[in-house]
């Protein structure tokens, strides 16, 4: 095996005028390869010719073999003479190649690009209306609901991507991670999307990174974007899978052995002769649900599995084009380091199921119904749910259409609720062409329209009271608490959208089918037989309805109009700059206890309607988080009043009365969704700093870049330390600077602790700090 763990590699230049040549790799996808980047770029090529000449440069200076990570990464700096690298040390300034949005997400994104005055993005980037469509009837009426709904968003959206030249996709047209693998994807790319799963494009070959929407504006202003110097975790695949064994197991085990945090700061690079077993929209599920480990992103190595991927959807030349750079930039060298190897056995691998509320608590398929009987798990599931960004391939669909049509074979059918979620029109084309919609309409199922639905809780779920415990079973990647429903008692499990299909047949989570029978309708016991399916369909996809609309030549013209009454939209005023003193005696809004993620600092489900107004929205700031204080959520204590409110409320009253707060978390803090929400209604309800444990990256990165200070405990002990009565001083702010710690001052009545906080802030994000907003400092910098 050619790979090794990495050791601490240095390389370091003195700081001194960027060579012009290498100034023109800025406009990275403009080379001479006429090979346009996609179907819809046509002027826009692929990059790999630049790609290479700054790989070049790179390598003469580390003098190493380097992983493909390294490889597609580096080639994509800004000045690659000049940089230091330092994996995971060294900020790196880079040249994405493009930007994708969702819905939810880019309507704060586009509406900090349109407070920053730019007339058109620099790069190619793409809006995707996939999250607003709530999963209530089926597919067909909860669009048109949903259309009727978010008229306004829609509109504004639209309107917006024609004026600033972005490319828009229409309710309807799919889940964003599908659109972008069908048609954007290609090997060496590297994108940015503001969604934590954006990482999908890895299936492949590609470096796709979640981000939060003013990472998406610095790249659409051509500003070079920044991240923290990734570590390399390899995982190496040996063997074939087989049988009951899917793609999904693979990132279920590897949810296991790392945990929700055990990726964090590192991409997930699989290598070894497993990979050429797992398709290459099975290697695009591994690498979506490597952002519930906390990793950068995931990606594959170039090969036949990619290329017939490519050439089915239409993109034979791109195919061609990278054959020609698959051992110079599309795959890792020989006995290239990784910080951490991981191997895995395809062979012997088994079924996983994962869950409930985390999804690294991992259960073989032949332990699940123990464990679940001993954890007291309700053992009879209520529904299933297959599709997702995760999992709603031809192929997946075709493998459970498989298992279906067996069981029905022998008279059974699904035993509970069935919903089914094509990934993208092409999918739900494709399926209805070539009868695997009519199979699960059979089985009892019901295809719901193509979007997130209940995946990211827009579902309006009637068989169960909220508050009742209950269990389902998905093929979706996350299944925090009250995500999928918004009840807290339900019991989510996450797996292979084919034990999906066979649990449903059962009813009950003691099911497995490779061992247990099932008793027909003419009373003989049968062993449902193992799924099978095409990779790809026969006869090339269809495309369904065109849902896509291409910017105007020109937008100056075009006018964005948001009503300042609007409940859905709200232009953004700028944030304060920081005073330049020290903060003192910040009051404590809420002490976190255990797990926070963004859903439980800003909820998804119903509020997504308000992910464009920010005032609006901040009314569910941490409401879903548990208060230390009371084991409570949504219930703390005003300490200015002595009363006790929701949190939303409790923070407004502060910032009223000009009282600013800190946050206090656990460790893993804003794991889970990108959504810069979570770090913008802190910052618009007074907050100024958030202390914990530890973060997750994407969010991290948010709260610097609206002018928060995250902070973590130099000792996690302190966190004991911190009261809902406390007061919390951060001194000597004047000599804020890298790798120095923040001095601070926790009192409690008469006592004073004195603490230190760590940050990773770098001197640019300083001055984000500083300005009181990157936007902010963008504008001081444009001026």
């Amino acid at each position: 095996m050619a790979s090794r763990l990495m050791k601490a590699q240095v390389c370091k230049l003195g700081k001194h005028a960027v060579d012009p040549m290498v100034r023109q790799f800025h406009a990275s996808c403009y080379t001479a390869s006429k090979v346009a980047l996609s179907k819809f770029d046509t002027d826009v090529y692929l990059p790999y010719e630049k790609l290479n000449q700054r790989l070049d440069i790179v390598r003469s200076r580390l003098n190493r073999p380097l992983s493909l990570s390294e490889k597609v990464l580096y080639s994509h700096l800004d000045d690659p003479k000049n940089q230091e690298i330092v994996r995971g040390t060294s900020y790196l300034r880079l040249r994405p190649d493009r930007v994708a949005m969702q819905d939810a997400t880019a309507q704060m994104a586009l509406l900090q690009f349109i407070s920053s005055g730019l007339k058109k993005v620099a790069v190619p980037s793409t809006v995707h209306c996939d999250h607003l469509i709530e999963a209530q009837i089926g597919g067909v009426k909860d669009l048109a609901r949903a259309k009727d709904l978010n008229r306004e968003v829609y509109e504004f959206l639209a309107s917006t991507c024609a004026k600033y030249g972005l490319g828009f996709w229409k309710p309807g047209s799919g889940i964003i991670h599908q659109i972008i693998l069908e048609n954007y994807a290609f090997p060496g790319l590297l994108m940015i999307g503001t969604d934590s799963h954006t990482p999908n494009g890895g299936g492949l070959g590609g470096l796709c990174i979640g981000v939060g929407g003013a990472d998406a504006v610095d790249v659409m202003a051509d500003i070079p974007w920044e991240l923290k110097c990734p570590k390399v975790i390899g995982v190496n695949l040996t063997g074939k899978i087989s049988g009951w064994t899917s793609p999904k197991d693979v990132i279920l085990k590897v949810a296991d052995i790392l945990t929700v945090k055990g990726g964090t700061g590192a991409i997930i690079e699989y290598h070894g002769k497993g990979v050429d077993s797992i398709s290459c929209t099975g290697m695009a599920t591994i690498c979506n649900m490597g952002a519930e480990i906390g990793a950068t992103t995931s990606l594959f190595p170039f090969n036949q599995r990619m290329a017939d991927y490519l050439k089915s959807t239409g993109r034979g030349g791109i195919a061609a084009e990278a054959q020609k750079y698959q051992t110079k930039i599309l795959s890792a060298d020989g006995n290239c380091e990784y910080d951490q190897l991981i191997e895995i056995n395809l062979d012997t691998l088994e079924p996983h199921v994962n869950g409930p509320f985390t999804p690294d608590l991992a259960h073989p398929i032949s332990k699940l119904g123990e464990n679940s009987k001993k954890n007291g798990y309700p053992m009879d599931i209520k529904v299933g749910l297959i599709g997702s960004c995760t999992n709603s391939s031809y192929e997946d669909m075709g493998r459970c259409a498989s298992i279906a049509n067996d069981a029905m074979s022998h008279g059974l059918k699904s035993k509970i609720p069935f919903n089914v979620t094509p990934g993208s029109e092409q999918i739900r084309a494709t399926i209805e062409r070539d009868g695997i919609s009519q199979v699960f309409d059979k089985f009892g199922g019901t295809v719901l329209a193509n979007a997130c639905g209940p995946c990211i809780g827009q579902w309006d779920r009637q068989d169960v009271k909220k508050g009742d415990k209950n269990t389902i079973v998905t093929s979706y990647n996350r299944n925090f608490t009250g995500r999928n429903d918004a009840n807290p008692a339900t019991h989510c499990f996450v797996t292979s959208p084919e034990m999906v299909t066979a649990l449903s047949i059962a009813g009950r989570l003691d099911f497995n089918p490779l061992t247990d029978e099932l008793t027909g309708s003419d009373g003989k016991k049968f062993k449902l037989k193992a799924p099978f399916g095409d990779e790809l369909p026969s006869k090339g996809f269809d495309p369904g309805q065109d849902t896509y609309t291409a910017p105007p030549p020109s937008g100056e013209k075009l006018k964005v109009v948001v009503d300042p009454k609007s409940q859905r939209l709200q232009l953004l005023e700028p944030f304060d700059k920081w005073d330049g003193k020290d903060l003192k005696d910040l009051t404590v809004l809420i002490k976190v206890k255990g797990k926070c993620t963004t859903d439980h600092i800003s909820a998804a489900g119903p509020w997504l309607k308000y992910r464009g107004h920010l005032d609006n929205i901040s009314n569910n700031m941490f409401i879903g988080a548990t208060n230390y204080e009371n084991n409570e959520m949504n219930k703390i204590k005003n300490q200015r009043t002595g009363d006790w409110n929701g949190v939303p409320e409790v923070a407004r009253d502060y910032k009223a009365n000009n009282i600013k707060w800190v946050a206090v978390g656990d460790d893993n803090y804003g794991e889970g969704s990108s959504r810069e929400h979570a770090a913008l209604e802190p910052r618009h309800l007074g907050g100024r700093a958030i202390i914990v444990k530890s973060f997750a990256r994407i969010h991290e990165t948010n709260l610097k870049k609206q002018g928060l200070l995250p902070l973590t405990f130099a000792n996690p002990s302190d966190y004991d330390k911190i009261q809902p009565t406390s007061k919390i001083s951060l001194l000597g702010l004047k000599g804020l600077a890298p790798g120095k710690p923040v001095d601070c001052e926790v009192k409690n009545g008469d006592k004073v602790d004195k603490i230190k906080l760590n940050h990773t802030l770098n001197e640019q994000q300083i001055a984000w700090f500083q300005a009181g907003s990157a936007l902010n400092r963008m504008k001081e910098l444009a001026k």
